[in-house]
């Protein structure tokens, strides 16, 4: 029995990711402030995202996916494979899990489990692709999962802020702390909790050295050799610094694989233009 590998839009994986991978993606919704709503990933790409977000005096808000479209999603999958294993964008960050959860509850299936990634972007993209690879190797569900819950606790994410707009847009920061911290050049670093809720560890000022306090963290956090995993940078219009950051983690740590990509809707309306998240 196949089983079909699920994952929400918040994921940021690559087309050809997906597609090598046999991963389907739920989208999430995000709303602009005229009322205008688009699904995530389907309805509008990331570029023109960035500049309608830039465009607007609020921020977008985002949606989970409503329980039909995941029961649609997940019988789709059961008749597809027999079997269905849905990775969702932290709970921490969203309510996409709780409803999947419902969505679950309501088939009354035990061929469907969902798991929180307790992380967003490319980690809950690589939580996918590691569950796909196990899946094809033949590995059962419930041992996928226990492997997933174990390395979840493992796996570390870290980001950068270049711009304060849009936390002082959110409400997280008031417009004199978010007009000195600009005229500073402070640069947030920020890393997810155990409950992927992000928190800033440090403020640096200027990009190139935040950039630089990222390469070094990644070997203060990371608990073991990185040879055997996957690191995932995602970034919202900022890819000739993503890709430099890539080069320099592909030099310093040597891991199996280093996956750039750029960050869609869902994260990029709290991360902001020139952010730079770290998954490993």
């Amino acid at each position: 029995m196949a089983i079909k590998i699920i994952t929400d839009t918040s994921c940021d994986l690559p087309d050809e990711e997906l597609e090598k991978n046999g991963i389907e993606m739920i989208p999430l919704k995000v709303t602009f402030e005229n009322g205008e709503t688009f699904l995530d990933r389907y309805e509008i790409n990331p570029s023109f995202f960035v500049k309608r977000m830039a465009d607007s005096k609020k921020l977008p808000k985002t949606a989970a996916p409503d329980p039909a479209t995941f029961l649609d999603y997940f019988e789709r999958g059961l008749k597809e494979c027999g079997e269905v294993l849905f990775i969702s964008l932290s709970s921490g960050l969203s309510s996409t899990y709780h409803t999947a959860q419902l969505a679950c509850s309501m088939l009354k299936n035990q061929k469907i489990k969902v798991v929180d990634s307790l992380t967003a972007s490319l980690g809950t993209g690589i939580m996918a692709i590691n569950a796909a690879q196990m899946a094809a190797a033949g590995m059962s569900m419930e041992l996928i999962v226990s492997e997933l819950i174990k390395a979840r606790s493992q796996r570390e994410v870290i980001f950068i802020l270049d711009t304060l707009d849009n936390v002082v847009k959110g409400g997280r920061l008031s417009r004199v702390e978010g007009a000195v911290g600009t005229l500073l050049n402070i640069k947030p670093i920020l890393r997810g909790d155990e409950n992927g809720v992000p928190y800033v560890i440090e403020k640096v000022r200027g990009n190139k050295k935040a950039l630089q306090r990222l390469l070094d963290m990644i070997g203060e956090l990371s608990e073991d050799t990185l040879s055997k995993s996957i690191v995932g940078i995602s970034h919202v219009e900022c890819i000739k610094e993503a890709r430099a950051l890539a080069e320099k983690i592909n030099e310093r740590y040597n891991p199996a694989k280093v996956l750039v990509a750029d960050m869609g809707a869902t994260i990029g309306t709290y991360a902001g233009a020139g952010a730079i998240m770290i998954n490993f």
